[in-house]
C-alpha cells in the first residue's frame, strides 16, 4: 500500500466494487462530471463496469483509497493514460460522499504523485477538472499543479458544455510532503 498522511492507496478489492458502483458510479449526474464519456448503466457484477480492474492494462493503474485510521474505503484514484514514451501520465480521483471535505482529496493526489514520480520515474502528471469542481482545483493546486489553460467547451455533461481546467506537474516542481 502507498501510504500518505491520512489515506492510503492499494489494489482494488473484489468488495470495494459494489461500495464504488452505489456511491459514485450509480449516482448519474457525479459519474457524467467525473468520467469522459457518457454514463450507462451497468449490471451489478459485470465485467463491463468502468470499476473492475484489468491488471494487464498497463496504461491505466487504478487504486482503492481507504483511512488509515481503520482502514474504511473512501473513494477511488487513478493515474491514466500513461505513456511510457513521454513519461506522462493523468491522474484523477472519486471520493464517496461521505468522505468529502477532510482533506483525503488533497493527500490522495499527493500520494499519486509520489506513485507517479517516485515509483514509475514520469516527467510530467497532468489533471482535467471541469471549472467548477473547486474541491479538485484546490487538491491540485496545494500539491504544486499548476493552471496551464482552459479547455473552453470540452466536456459534455448533463446536457450542456462545461469548461475543464487543465493543470500540470513537472517532476522536477514537486514537492513531497514531509
Amino acid at each position: 500500500m502507498l501510504r500518505g498522511s491520512k489515506v492510503g492507496l492499494r489494489a482494488r478489492h473484489q468488495d470495494d466494487i459494489p461500495v464504488l458502483q452505489t456511491e459514485l458510479y450509480d449516482d448519474v449526474v457525479n459519474a457524467s462530471r467525473s468520467e469522459g464519456r457518457a454514463w450507462r448503466p451497468t449490471t451489478p457484477g459485470s465485467k463491463d463496469s468502468p470499476l473492475v480492474v484489468d491488471d494487464k492494462n498497463e496504461r491505466h493503474v487504478p487504486f482503492s483509497v481507504v483511512e488509515l485510521d481503520g482502514g474504511t474505503l473512501v473513494g477511488t484514484a487513478s493515474l491514466w493514460g500513461v505513456d511510457h514514451h513521454s513519461r506522462s501520465a493523468h491522474l484523477g480521483l472519486g471520493l464517496l460522499p461521505a468522505s468529502r471535505g477532510k482533506g483525503y482529496g488533497a493527500d490522495t493526489v499527493a500520494v499519486l504523485c509520489h506513485y507517479g514520480f517516485v515509483v514509475r520515474g514520469l516527467q510530467r502528471l497532468q489533471i482535467e477538472t471541469l471549472s467548477d469542481n473547486a474541491a479538485m482545483l484546490g487538491a491540485a493546486e496545494r500539491n504544486g499543479f499548476v493552471r496551464e489553460g482552459v479547455l473552453r467547451s470540452s466536456a459534455w455533461v448533463m446536457g450542456e458544455f462545461l469548461d475543464e481546467v487543465l493543470l500540470g506537474l513537472l517532476a522536477h516542481e514537486w514537492r513531497p510532503a514531509r
